[in-house]
Protein backbone atom coordinates (compact mmCIF):
# COMPACT_ATOMS: atom_id res chain seq x y z
CA UNK A 1 0.00 0.00 0.00
CA UNK A 2 1.47 3.15 -1.27
CA UNK A 3 -0.71 5.53 1.49
CA UNK A 4 0.90 5.05 4.81
CA UNK A 5 -2.15 5.92 8.03
CA UNK A 6 -0.29 7.77 10.94
CA UNK A 7 -3.07 8.11 13.13
CA UNK A 8 -2.03 6.00 15.72
CA UNK A 9 1.14 8.43 16.43
CA UNK A 10 -1.35 11.33 16.42
CA UNK A 11 -3.86 10.05 18.58
CA UNK A 12 -0.47 9.43 21.26
CA UNK A 13 0.67 12.68 20.25
CA UNK A 14 -2.59 14.14 21.67
CA UNK A 15 -3.08 12.07 24.46
CA UNK A 16 -6.67 10.49 22.79
CA UNK A 17 -8.54 7.26 22.89
CA UNK A 18 -9.91 4.82 20.19
CA UNK A 19 -12.92 5.24 22.26
CA UNK A 20 -12.70 9.02 22.62
CA UNK A 21 -11.87 9.68 18.89
CA UNK A 22 -14.66 7.49 18.03
CA UNK A 23 -17.21 9.13 19.75
CA UNK A 24 -15.97 13.13 18.61
CA UNK A 25 -16.28 11.86 15.06
CA UNK A 26 -19.62 10.20 15.27
CA UNK A 27 -17.92 6.27 13.97
CA UNK A 28 -17.53 3.41 15.64
CA UNK A 29 -14.35 2.78 17.80
CA UNK A 30 -14.06 -0.87 15.30
CA UNK A 31 -13.79 1.87 12.65
CA UNK A 32 -11.27 4.29 14.09
CA UNK A 33 -9.03 0.84 14.64
CA UNK A 34 -9.30 -0.40 11.21
CA UNK A 35 -7.88 3.42 10.21
CA UNK A 36 -5.45 3.18 13.06
CA UNK A 37 -4.13 -0.14 12.41
CA UNK A 38 -3.95 0.65 8.18
CA UNK A 39 -6.35 -1.51 7.06
CA UNK A 40 -8.98 0.28 5.70
CA UNK A 41 -8.88 0.95 1.79
CA UNK A 42 -10.71 4.02 1.97
CA UNK A 43 -11.60 7.01 4.06
CA UNK A 44 -14.00 10.05 3.33
CA UNK A 45 -12.85 13.34 3.20
CA UNK A 46 -15.96 14.24 5.70
CA UNK A 47 -13.98 11.59 8.07
CA UNK A 48 -10.64 12.91 7.18
CA UNK A 49 -12.09 16.46 8.12
CA UNK A 50 -13.29 15.44 11.43
CA UNK A 51 -9.97 13.39 12.67
CA UNK A 52 -7.85 16.73 11.81
CA UNK A 53 -10.85 19.08 13.82
CA UNK A 54 -10.45 16.84 16.59
CA UNK A 55 -6.85 16.36 16.60
CA UNK A 56 -5.80 19.63 15.49
CA UNK A 57 -3.82 18.59 12.63
CA UNK A 58 -3.17 18.75 8.93
CA UNK A 59 -4.20 15.44 6.71
CA UNK A 60 -1.37 14.94 5.97
CA UNK A 61 -0.52 14.37 9.49
CA UNK A 62 -2.59 11.57 9.28
CA UNK A 63 -1.80 10.25 5.59
CA UNK A 64 1.24 9.79 4.47
CA UNK A 65 2.48 8.81 0.59
CA UNK A 66 5.24 5.99 0.91
CA UNK A 67 7.26 5.22 -2.58
CA UNK A 68 7.00 1.49 -2.29
CA UNK A 69 7.01 0.48 -5.51
CA UNK A 70 9.06 2.29 -7.94
CA UNK A 71 7.20 0.34 -11.04
CA UNK A 72 3.66 1.98 -10.14
CA UNK A 73 5.00 5.79 -10.90
CA UNK A 74 3.87 7.45 -13.89
CA UNK A 75 6.92 8.00 -15.60
CA UNK A 76 7.46 10.97 -18.62
CA UNK A 77 6.66 10.00 -22.06
CA UNK A 78 9.46 10.24 -24.58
Amino acid sequence: MAIRVNLDVMLAKRKVSVNELAEAIGITPVNVSVLKNGRAKAIRFSTLDAICETLDCQPGDVLEWVDDDEGRRLRPMP
